[in-house]
């Protein structure tokens, strides 16, 4: 990326504690319907983001077609007001979303549309902006569970990507531990 991007990249996941995004065959019920259990809580001074306050404060989002045809068959579209760009190689047109093949035009098209806080989503789509450089918040929601296989969030990188701390906290009731970094550039 040659050209000075207006926008920022802004990831918000939940993972597993040992990395998984999903469980085999693509499953989140550990993540979305977890087994009760209680858990203690810790709210610091600097608390991470939360979804109910991130997803209002972003304008579009980048993300892969396995995240883009697990969302198509909700009931409603999840996305409504936002502008959405898909990062595909086989998906030829769709009704919601803007279509691009690789992270350099997924980068020209938010870039075309004024975009100013674009929310990355998905593995894949996470991985190929990381390595691009892309990526300038992160937000880990951490799972209590442990699956031992699945879908990674975080592959091989060809060098370090160093985080600084602007906020954590965990919540009772579904005992997540939500960690929000900075990404530093070099």
């Amino acid at each position: 990326m040659t050209e000075e991007r207006t926008w920022r990249g802004c990831v918000f996941i939940g993972t597993s504690l040992d990395g998984y995004i999903a469980g085999p065959d693509g499953d989140l019920a550990w993540l979305t319907d977890p087994e009760p259990r209680e858990h203690r809580t810790e709210e610091g001074t600097h608390p991470a983001l939360v979804w109910e306050t991130f997803f209002p404060s972003v304008d579009a989002l980048v993300i892969g077609r396995a995240t883009y045809d697990t969302v198509s068959g909700f009931d409603e579209w999840p996305f409504e007001g936002k502008n959405v760009i898909v990062l595909s190689t086989t998906l030829d047109a769709s009704d919601h979303a803007q279509i691009v093949r690789s992270v350099d035009e997924a980068s020209a098209a938010l870039s075309r549309i004024d975009a100013e806080r674009v929310y990355v989503d998905g593995g894949r789509t996470i991985q190929s902006f990381l390595s691009a450089g892309l990526v300038d918040e992160i937000t880990v929601s951490i799972a209590p569970v442990l699956l031992g296989r699945g879908t990674r969030l975080f592959g091989e990188l060809d060098r370090d990507v160093l985080l600084p701390l602007r906020g954590h906290h965990s919540t009772a009731g579904d005992g997540l531990v939500r960690v929000t970094y900075d990404v530093a550039r070099r």
